[in-house]
């Protein structure tokens, strides 16, 4: 052999070596590549009522990517609404005022109030017309920051905040009380000619002003007042992220508006795409039209399938785990559905019941959730206080045996489990 090649030969011998050594120093260990190696799943931090934490914990322990048959498993799904139960009080209701206060609401095409949802009354189209017509063109924002504008900011507050007119007429009629709630729609709506990069900038300087005022302070919208602050739940947030860590994907589906949520969860580590919201359709420019998306059988600009009830459960079957059409709106099979969920009020009791693992309601005296909850028939449920300005104890039971839930046309009945039997009157007893 020369020696060119012998030297060669011992480059290539050098390189392998230096190779091999650098590939021991990388690869793990037999031990952690073994399916039984240690592993550390997140502990949640204390706060919580009762043996709330050791329940979570206890969901977290078996789920968590730790465990040694996560990997060969879909990672597990949970889902938080948003508005009272990651935070305390209503982040559509803080741009709401936001909008209000900064003259962000468009005059309707024509100035016909009626435009903006197909459920508003003509008295409350009537009332809104008279106290915001003359303000402003078509199209042009409405002046409701200035005192020349409180008036209309008045009836727009009125409407939204309590649906009936400052003379109490009723302001919306002919909603699938399952489906939809208009009130809640219509901030959507009443976004339309801005686009999501619009809102996303009012909803970040409304998440500004509301996280930086005091507890309990209140801001003035028109001619009023409104709550003008928000706080998270430091409890929340932990859970969130422990979640997160331990290998879930985490999910949060809200009554507001699609662009507002996602600006609120960027707060817990939650971003755009695990968001579900209200969603408008928009034009080609890109601005939002005041009609909404559909979901399941319903078409985009129906306007009658929201994120709310049984709403939500469409829209987590359709964006979470795929399913289309009418099936959407249907309950899933087990393996198809979340393991954990938490919720505060009787807008999340369809996907909360849809959890299979476990189901937190945080108490705010709402009648169907806390039959539900309290009854506790498949020991599913966990109950905990509001984390901030607790609710007090309810005097009265709830009315889960009369009239504690609510039918798709409005009407009040028993709450009744899977199996229909009622479920009696539940006492009050966490809070």
């Amino acid at each position: 052999m020369s020696p060119r090649h012998t030297t060669r030969r011992l480059q290539r011998l050098a390189a392998a070596a230096i190779t091999a050594a650098a590939l021991v120093a990388v690869a793990p260990s037999a031990e952690a590549a073994h399916p039984g190696a240690p592993c550390t799943t997140p502990q949640l931090k204390d706060g919580w009522y009762g043996d709330n934490r050791a329940r979570l914990q206890q969901l977290i322990d078996r789920h968590a990517r730790c465990n040694p048959y996560r990997p060969t498993r879909a990672k597990p799904v949970a889902v938080f609404d948003w508005d009272n139960t990651v935070v305390k009080n209503d982040v559509g209701d803080a741009t709401m005022f936001w909008l209000l206060r900064n003259s962000k609401i468009r005059q309707p095409a024509r100035g016909d109030w009626s435009t903006t949802s197909r459920f508003l009354t003509p008295a409350a189209a009537k009332a809104l017309a008279e106290a915001c017509a003359p303000l402003a063109r078509p199209g042009t924002p409405l002046p409701t920051g200035t005192p020349a504008g409180a008036g209309c900011a008045d009836e727009v507050h009125a409407v939204y905040a309590t649906a009936a007119t400052r003379t109490g007429a009723a302001a919306f009629t002919g909603w699938d009380h399952r489906t939809m709630e208009p009130g809640y729609a219509w901030l959507a709506q009443l976004m339309q000619g801005w686009t999501a990069r619009d809102i996303r900038r009012f909803a970040a300087a409304a998440r500004t002003e509301n996280l930086a005022a005091p507890v309990g302070a209140t801001q003035q919208v028109g001619t009023g007042r409104a709550t003008g602050w928000v706080r998270y739940y430091d409890q929340q947030k932990d859970l969130v992220n422990s979640l997160r860590r331990a290998g879930f994907d985490v999910w949060i589906s809200s009554a507001s508006p699609q662009p507002v949520v996602e600006v609120w969860a960027q707060g817990v580590g939650i971003d755009a795409g695990r968001v579900i919201g209200i969603r408008n359709t928009t034009t080609r420019a890109g601005t939002y039209t005041p009609h909404l998306k559909g979901c399941g059988s319903v078409p985009d600009g129906a306007d009658t399938m929201i994120t709310y009830i049984d709403g939500k459960r469409c829209w987590i079957n359709q964006e979470v785990f795929g399913v289309r059409g009418p099936a959407a709106e249907k309950v899933q099979p087990a393996a198809r559905r979340q393991v954990f969920a938490a919720g505060d009020s009787d807008t999340d009791i369809s996907f909360l019941r849809d959890a299979t693992g476990l189901r937190l309601a945080v108490n705010r005296n709402k009648n169907e959730l806390m039959c539900r909850a309290y009854d506790n028939s498949d020991g599913k449920w966990i109950v905990n206080p509001m984390f901030i300005e607790p609710k007090p104890h309810r005097s009265s039971p709830y009315p889960c045996s009369t009239t504690g839930y609510v039918d798709h046309d409005g009407t009040p009945g028993p709450v009744r489990r899977d199996d229909t039997t009622v479920i009696p009157d539940q006492t009050d007893t966490v809070f």
